[in-house]
């Protein structure tokens, strides 16, 4: 597995991986490779590539489309990798998909995971803030509702927890606060602007 080290000192070297399903009660593990650089930062895309092999391919930054939605991480490529042992992952400067797991999640669960290992990018190994970073990129970027956070729910309500990632009923319930608080919140300020417009008239009502 790569040093830990190697992922922005992360406590779990991805995201969604590490989790203990709750049905069978096995392990999820991330993939396992070997980095054998010197980087105390973790592989490049194309050291990474190198290792997983042919089924690999990298998406340059602001190709890369979940069910025809566009979708970035900043400048970060995306590696699809076929046989990454979770659905997502992340390193420095790119993120992983695993296009077989991700295949048949709604939309709105595929675009969870990937604002997810995003999140990591920005705010490091917190499995909490990377949620909450995915839900508040969902809110303000228009594509996550309440029956796509059910839906997130569903999926990672079925998870465990362990050492770096609370259980998935916990995460869950953090979620659906924390997307309570950002609608509640934009409503407050559309109510707050409109009562404050005034339109321009051609003369007095009466």
């Amino acid at each position: 597995m790569f040093p830990r080290r190697a992922i922005y000192q992360f406590s779990a070297a991805f995201g969604l991986a590490l989790a203990v399903f709750a049905s069978g009660g096995s392990p999820v593990r991330a993939q396992e490779f070997v980095y054998r650089g010197n980087s105390a930062t973790g592989p490049t895309v194309a050291q990474y590539l190198e290792q997983i092999g042919p089924a690999g391919k990298e998406i340059p930054h602001g190709q890369l489309k979940l069910d025809g939605k566009s979708v970035n991480c900043g400048k970060r490529p995306t590696v699809l990798n076929p046989n990454f042992d979770s659905w997502g992952g992340a390193f420095p400067g790119f993120l992983i998909l695993n296009t077989k797991k991700i295949k048949g999640l709604s939309t709105q669960v595929k675009l969870y995971i990937y604002s997810h290992e995003c999140g990591h990018q920005f705010i490091g190994a917190n499995e909490t803030k990377a949620d909450l970073f995915a839900i508040r990129r969902g809110v303000k970027w228009g594509w996550l509702n309440a029956q796509g956070l059910e839906e997130i729910c569903i999926f990672i309500s079925k998870l465990k927890g362990d050492a770096v990632h609370p259980p998935g009923t916990q995460r869950c319930e953090t979620m659906r606060t924390y997307y309570r608080q950002l609608v509640a919140g934009n409503d407050q300020h559309r109510a707050g602007t409109s009562s404050n417009w005034r339109p321009t008239t051609l003369g007095p009502s009466n």
